[in-house]
C-alpha cells in the first residue's frame, strides 16, 4: 500500500515477489506519476510478476490480502480506513523496515540514528568510520530497502540505520496484530544516536508529544550494556542500565561538510564509532574526509549571472524544518550576503523561526504552500510562488559575491515529487541563468 518513489516500496515488493509471494501494489497516485517506480520494479522481478492497482485503492484488494505492507509515508496509520479494513479482515499489518529489522541477526551490532536534522549525514559518517575496521551495511531512511542486502548480513556485520519518526512508530508502536515474535515487540539498536530534536512531522503524528515518543523509542527498549548517544539539547532520560555518553571533541582538517552543526554530527559519529570498538584515530580520518551528501548544503559552484556579478549557489533542498534552515544560514555566515529561498508543503510545524532567519539574510524569497505564511513573518520577504521565479528574483537582487541558498525549511511534495527533484530544479534554474558557470 503505497509504492512511492523513494525506493522502499520497490524494494519490499521485489523482495516479497522473490520469496514466491503473490504481490499486489496499490497506490492512489496515477500510473503516469509512478511510471519510473513501476519500470524499476518490473525490471527487478519481470513484467507480470506483480499486479498493480494504481490511481486508487479498492476494497477487494485490501480485504483479500493476508499481509498488508504499508508505506511509512501514509500519515496517522492508526486512523487509516484502509488499514482498518485489512485488520478487520484478519490481515497482518507491517512495513518494509519492520520486515527488515526482524530479520537482522544481531541487534547489538546495529547503530540506529534518528533526530530532526542531520540523520543522513551522521549515519553516513558513522558508516565511514566503522568501515575502517568492519564490514558495514548502511540503510534505512536513506532510500532503497535494507531487505535487498539481508542475504549479505551476518552476525559480524555492522548495520547503520537512519530511522525516521514514521519508521520508529511502526517498529515500536505500530498496529498490534500479534504477528511479531515476542523478542521483536519493542526494539532498540545496541547503539542509539539522536542528533537533535525540534517539532516536525506534526501532520503525520498528530501532535508534538506523539512525534517525541516515536523518536524516544529508538532507545526506550535498550538493554544493559547498550549505548545511548544524545546530541546537544536532547535531555531525555535513558533506560536504567544503558550507558549514556556525550559526543567526543572534534577537530578536523579536510573537506568536512560546512557548519558548526556538521562538526557536532562528526563528534556524534566518532563517539558512536568508539562505542563500537573502532580506533578513533582511524575513524576520525575517514569522517574528516566526508564532504557531505547531495542536497545537504551542497555547493553547486560560483556562477556569473550578470556582467561582473558572480553568485555562489548552495543546494540544501533536503532541509524540511525552519530550524534546519537556520542551521544552514549559520553554516554559511561569512561567505557573503545570503539570499534564502524558503517554503514548500505544510507539515503543521511552527514557522516562527523564519522571523529571526530573515534578520540574518539579505532577503527571503518564498515558494510553495507555506510561502504566504513565511512572507508574513519574514521581514522584507519577496513572495515568489515557484522555485524558478524565486531564483530569478534572487538573481535580479544579487550583488557580486552573494550566496543564493535553497534551504526551504519545508517539505517538497506540494510542487515536487521529492527533495531531490526540488534540488535538481534549483540547479537547473541557476545554470540556465548563468553566463559562465564553473564548479568550485
Amino acid at each position: 500500500m503505497g509504492l512511492g518513489r523513494f525506493g522502499g516500496g520497490i524494494g519490499v515488493a521485489a523482495w516479497l515477489a522473490e520469496q514466491g509471494v503473490a504481490v499486489t501494489v496499490t497506490d492512489r497516485a496515477s500510473p503516469e506519476s509512478l511510471g519510473d517506480s513501476v519500470r524499476a520494479l518490473d525490471g527487478r522481478v519481470g513484467k507480470g510478476r506483480v499486479r498493480y492497482r494504481l490511481g486508487e485503492h479498492r476494497l477487494e484488494d485490501i480485504e483479500g490480502c493476508e499481509l498488508l505492507v504499508v508505506n511509512p509515508a501514509v500519515a496517522r496509520p492508526a486512523e487509516n480506513e484502509w488499514i482498518a479494513c485489512a485488520q478487520r479482515a484478519g490481515a497482518s499489518i507491517t512495513t518494509e523496515i519492520v520486515l527488515a529489522i526482524d530479520r537482522l541477526p544481531a541487534r547489538g551490532r546495529v547503530v540506529g540514528v534518528t533526530g530532526t536534522a542531520g540523520k543522513s549525514t551522521t549515519s553516513t559518517m558513522i558508516a565511514r568510520g566503522l568501515e575502517t575496521a568492519h564490514r558495514v551495511v548502511l540503510g534505512g531512511n536513506l532510500g532503497g530497502s535494507l531487505l535487498d542486502t539481508l542475504a549479505s548480513i551476518d552476525s559480524e556485520t555492522w548495520v547503520v540505520l537512519e530511522l525516521s519518526s514514521a519508521m520508529l512508530w511502526w517498529i515500536n508502536e505500530g498496529i498490534d496484530d500479534g504477528s511479531r515474535a515476542p523478542e521483536n515487540d519493542g526494539w532498540s539498536p545496541g547503539v542509539a544516536v539522536v542528533t537533535n530534536f525540534f517539532a516536525n512531522h506534526l501532520d503525520w503524528h498528530g501532535s508534538a508529544d506523539a512525534y517525541a515518543r516515536a523518536k524516544q523509542s529508538l532507545f526506550a527498549h535498550q538493554r544493559p550494556g547498550d549505548t545511548a548517544l544524545l546530541g546537544g539539547g536532547v535531555e531525555w532520560a535513558t533506560p536504567t542500565g544503558v550507558c549514556r555518553v556525550r559526543p567526543c571533541e572534534w577537530a578536523h582538517s579536510g573537506p568536512l561538510a560546512p557548519g558548526a552543526h556538521n562538526r557536532v554530527n562528526a563528534a556524534l559519529a566518532l563517539t558512536a564509532c568508539e562505542a563500537c570498538g573502532v580506533d578513533i584515530g582511524k575513524a576520525a580520518t575517514a569522517v574528516g574526509a566526508f564532504a557531505g551528501l547531495p542536497h545537504r548544503l551542497e555547493r553547486l559552484g560560483a556562477f556569473e549571472v550578470k556582467e561582473d556579478i558572480r553568485v555562489v549557489a548552495i543546494n540544501d533542498s533536503k532541509c524540511s524544518t525552519p530550524e534546519g534552515a537556520a542551521l544552514a544560514v549559520d553554516a554559511l555566515a561569512g561567505e557573503g550576503r545570503i539570499r534564502l529561498i524558503a517554503g514548500g508543503a505544510d507539515k503543521g510545524v511552527p514557522l516562527g523561526a523564519f522571523a529571526a532567519i530573515a534578520d540574518r539574510v539579505a532577503r527571503v524569497y518564498t515558494i510553495g504552500t507555506t510561502g504566504t505564511s513565511i512572507a508574513a513573518i519574514a521581514r522584507g520577504a519577496c513572495m515568489c510562488g515557484t522555485l524558478e521565479r524565486a531564483v530569478n528574483a534572487a538573481i535580479d537582487d544579487a550583488s557580486d559575491g552573494d550566496v543564493v541558498l535553497l534551504s526551504p525549511g519545508c517539505a517538497s511534495w506540494d510542487q515536487f515529487v521529492n527533495f531531490e527533484a526540488r534540488g535538481e530544479a534549483f540547479a537547473r534554474s541557476i545554470r540556465s541563468i548563468a553566463c559562465h558557470g564553473d564548479r568550485t
